[in-house]
This record gives structure tokens, C-alpha cells and sequence, in this order.
């Protein structure tokens, strides 16, 4: 199926794994890759030779395209830019809008720049600066989102602006792609069903625990660092949602100190880290740490398991999805149901 997504990219399929932060390693993105699909690499938590290292990786997993996401707002984007542009990098994904001066480079470079947004004009600032297509996420995706559901949000943007739209949130299957093309979508992004594969590396009791949640286990709270974040409900986000500020203060610390075991960060720094976070909104001291250690909390239970611990951030199709393929078949799999519903609706004129 051509797309203008397909054309830009190289890839075969109008479909994009998302850059999970400690779920789109190496290991998935080159499946995702060698399936047909455009894998993207979560760097965010890398260092720089790490981010390097993890690129050669999934280069020498498969030849064929794929990209990178990257935090616009680090320190060292810069750098981590030269590293995508040093080894050859299709396409280089962003969580937040990147600067003019960046997207230049990257396309002088012949890098790809498809950065993520959550309302239209943000689309339209990243497309007048120059970016080759933009990803959409309505609020019925995982992580941080926004409140605006795709439906909604989708048609919006492709109205708004004139490079290839990613449509992501709410998508997990052929139908799905059929209806974004439909809005004028050139493909669909997917995070929550490419984390339920085989090919993920996230442990196999989490993933239990994803697939036996239903749409009301998913849920959206500003509880644990003041941002509208999409996860599967836990005894922590109950704990946090339901407690006062000195409740919430208390588990805040607890867990906190028990990362702080685990990563050797000072007290000092983590509410340094928090606060940096903050970008002027009024947190309380709770979310401050919480904030500071919204990575290691994604990370208890992404790699190490701790549920008990950690935050599973999650889109809303975790409720519908029952069954972990590989990426590989679940791509032949929305390929095939894709061709079926467009020749059945053709049938039906």
C-alpha cells in the first residue's frame, strides 16, 4: 500500500512503531523494520555512545529504514543530531517541536524530520519550518497527551497544513489505518499494540497485565507529574490520586528514595531534575519528585518488572487487544485487514 508516508520514508507499510521510552529498543525496532514497518528508536534515556551503540545495533539487525526519536529540549540535541546524520539515520522523530536550526540540518543531511504534535498549530509551526511530515497523537494515546480525540484532531491538522500526517491514538488494526486514510492520514503510528508483540522485551508479566485491562483500566491522571499522562490504573496512581498533599508527599518520598538506591541520584539533584520539569506550572512538592523520576517509574516496569513500583503508560486500545504476535504477523495481519475492508466498502457502492 503506496502512501505518501511510504514514499517519504522507504518503507512498505503506512504504519510507524512509536519510540516508547525502554520499550523501542534495538530488538523491536529492527523487527518492526524487517516486517515492512517504520520502527522507531526511544533515545531519550540513552547517553550519546549508548545511542550510537543501539543504532549499529538495529543496523546490523535489518537494512531496512528506520528512525530515531529525540528529546528537542536536551542539553546535547545537537550532538545526538550529528550522531543520527554520522550513521545514516532514515528518519529522525521528535517528542516536541524542534528548532528551525535543527530541522535544517537534518534535511541538508537528508534525515527525515517527523516530529510529534497534539494540536494544530503546533503542526502548522514545525511544517512552516520546514518539517517532512508530522505525527498526530489524540488524547486516546498512551503517555503524556492531550484531550482532544483523534477524530477530532486528525481532520484538523490535515486541513491545516500541506506535508504527510501520521495519525496516532486509538489504532491497532487494519480497520483503523482504513479510517485514518480516510480522514487524509498517510499512515497510522502505534505504540501500545507494537509494546504487545513478541518481538517486545518488556516482561511477560507486564504484559499480562496490559492484556488482561479493560477500557476503564485505562485512564488519564495529572497525579504523578502534573501533565495529563495515559496509563493503566495501579495501586501507586490510586494511592496518589486519592491521597492529600501530605499523603500523596509521603509516597512521593518513599518511592523516591527507593530510586534513589537504585540510580545513586542525591536528593538535591532529583528536586533539581523535578523542578526543571515544572516549565511553570504549579506542582506540588509531590509531583516535583515524581517528576524527577518519571523515567525510572517508566522503567521499574517497562524493564525491571516492578509493577508495584513503576507506571505503565498505555494507550486506550490496551483494553481491546488480546493477543501478543510478532511484529511480523501483526503487520501482515493490518495489511491484509486493511486490502479486505477497502475492496468490501468498493463492493458495497
Amino acid at each position: 500500500m503506496e502512501t505518501a508516508l511510504t514514499r517519504l520514508t522507504g518503507v512498505r507499510h503506512p504504519l510507524v512503531q512509536t519510540g516508547m521510552g525502554w520499550v523501542a529498543g534495538p530488538r523491536l525496532v529492527s523487527a518492526t523494520a524487517n516486517a515492512g514497518a517504520l520502527g522507531i528508536l526511544a533515545s531519550a534515556t540513552m547517553t550519546l555512545d549508548r545511542l550510537r551503540a543501539a543504532v549499529r545495533e538495529v543496523r546490523a539487525r535489518t537494512d531496512a529504514p528506520f528512525g530515531v526519536n529525540l528529546r528537542a529540549d536536551a542539553a546535547d540535541a545537537g550532538d545526538r543530531v550529528r550522531v543520527l546524520i554520522e550513521e545514516g539515520v532514515r528518519v529522525a522523530s521528535f517528542a516536541l517541536a524542534p528548532s528551525r536550526e535543527l530541522i535544517v540540518e537534518l534535511k541538508e543531511a537528508g534525515v527525515v524530520v517527523m516530529p510529534t504534535v497534539g494540536a494544530r498549530r503546533h503542526a502548522e509551526k514545525v511544517a512552516d519550518w520546514g518539517a517532512d511530515a508530522v505525527l498526530v497523537q489524540g488524547a486516546e494515546g498512551g503517555g503524556h497527551t492531550g484531550e482532544v480525540a483523534t477524530t477530532v484532531l486528525l481532520p484538523q491538522v490535515v486541513d491545516a497544513v500541506d506535508i504527510p500526517v501520521v495519525a496516532a491514538g486509538g489504532f491497532f488494526d487494519g480497520r483503523g489505518l482504513v479510517a485514518a486514510l480516510a480522514y487524509g492520514a498517510a499512515g497510522v503510528a502505534m505504540g501500545t499494540r507494537f509494546l504487545l508483540t513478541s518481538d517486545s522485551t518488556v516482561p511477560d508479566a507486564v504484559k499480562a497485565r496490559y492484556l488482561a485491562a479493560t477500557v476503564r483500566d485505562v485512564t488519564v491522571t495529572r497525579a504523578v507529574d502534573g501533565l495529563p499522562h495515559r496509563m493503566l490504573r495501579t495501586d501507586l496512581v490510586d494511592a496518589l490520586e486519592h491521597s492529600g498533599r501530605a499523603r500523596a508527599l509521603f509516597h512521593a518520598t518513599r518511592r523516591a528514595s527507593r530510586f534513589r538506591r537504585l540510580t545513586g541520584l542525591t536528593w538535591r539533584r532529583m528536586v533539581r531534575d523535578g523542578l526543571a520539569l515544572r516549565h511553570g506550572k504549579d506542582l506540588t512538592w509531590s509531583q516535583v519528585l515524581l517528576a524527577a523520576n518519571t523515567p525510572m517509574l517508566l522503567k521499574a516496569s517497562m524493564v525491571d518488572g516492578r509493577t508495584d513500583l513503576g507506571v505503565m503508560a498505555s494507550g486506550q486500545v490496551a483494553g481491546v487487544i488480546d493477543d501478543l504476535p510478532s511484529c511480523a504477523e501483526l503487520v501482515e495481519r493490518i495489511m491484509k485487514e486493511a486490502t479486505d475492508t477497502l475492496r468490501r466498502l468498493t463492493a458495497s457502492r
